[in-house]
């Protein structure tokens, strides 16, 4: 098996409270978080296969990789918790990707945007940070992933849920930096997530958000269709526009709802 420069990392996370353990791959190049599926941890993506399959990107330092834990197990899925309690958790982590995790990448890399990317679940977490955070991610890669988080929550709903399901929220969605993302989105023929990716795909195109959308024909939910996938996606990526910045009349919008959203004193 090759190391694709292989580093493990561990450090207590302030924001979680927990012993947080991470694998990079690469020495430079476009940052991308690599999230694992439901309740996987950060040797998930390398265990099966799927760094080797996306290593000609790492080995010509096209792009730098990083695998964290996840926390499903205190989230989505904790079935002990409370659902509020386990939304807030998820938010924590939200937390923790953006303001623990993002910087450093920002510094090794010298990238202002990075990537994030995931299979099945892990497809939802990147998602649902790329849309969280446009201002930060300029390109998305998910594959065989379901957006429909409600399931998780036992029939209860509130402001938190809304702004962390995205079938909810993509609607209302109007951040300029939306249109200046690479959004990949991957299904397959027998992906029992096929319908999720096209209603998704629908409805990023009712507001003529740019994504692109590849159903595997013949494939399933499975890593052989993802190993297949991901390299591709990755060899449609236009590095040079992930480093561009909003146009003027970009800029002036996002200026307008900052204004707008500041706390008037008279």
């Amino acid at each position: 098996m090759e190391n694709h420069n292989e580093q493990k990392h561990s450090w207590h996370s302030l924001i979680l409270g927990l012993q947080m353990e991470m694998l990079t791959f690469g020495t430079g190049g476009f940052p991308i978080i690599l999230f694992p599926t439901s309740m996987g941890m950060h040797y998930e993506n390398r265990d099966f296969k799927l760094i080797d399959a996306i290593g000609w990107f790492i080995d010509n330092g096209i792009i730098k990789v990083y695998c964290p834990d996840g926390i499903d197990k205190h989230s989505w899925y904790n079935e002990e918790a409370q659902p509020e309690y386990r939304v807030k958790n998820h938010i924590l982590y939200d937390r923790f990707l953006a303001e623990e995790l993002y910087p450093r990448m920002k510094a090794e890399t010298g990238f202002d945007r990075i990537g994030v990317a995931g299979c099945s679940f892990g497809g939802y977490h990147a998602l649902n940070f790329a849309f969280r955070h446009p201002d930060i991610t300029a390109a998305l890669f998910s594959m065989a992933a379901k957006f429909d988080i409600k399931g998780q929550m036992d029939g209860f709903y509130n402001d938190d849920v809304y702004f962390n399901n995205p079938t909810d929220y993509v609607t209302d969605m109007n951040d300029p930096w939306l249109w200046k993302m690479q959004t990949f989105l991957g299904s397959a023929e027998f992906d029992m997530c096929l319908e999720s990716n096209y209603q998704m795909a629908h409805m990023l195109g009712l507001k003529h958000i740019p994504h692109t959308l590849e159903v595997a024909a013949g494939e399933k939910h499975d890593w052989p269709c993802w190993r297949n996938q991901f390299p591709k996606f990755l060899s449609w990526l236009d590095i040079e526009k992930t480093k561009e910045g909003l146009h003027k009349e970009m800029q002036e919008e996002v200026k307008a709802d900052e204004s707008a959203n500041n706390i008037q004193n008279d």
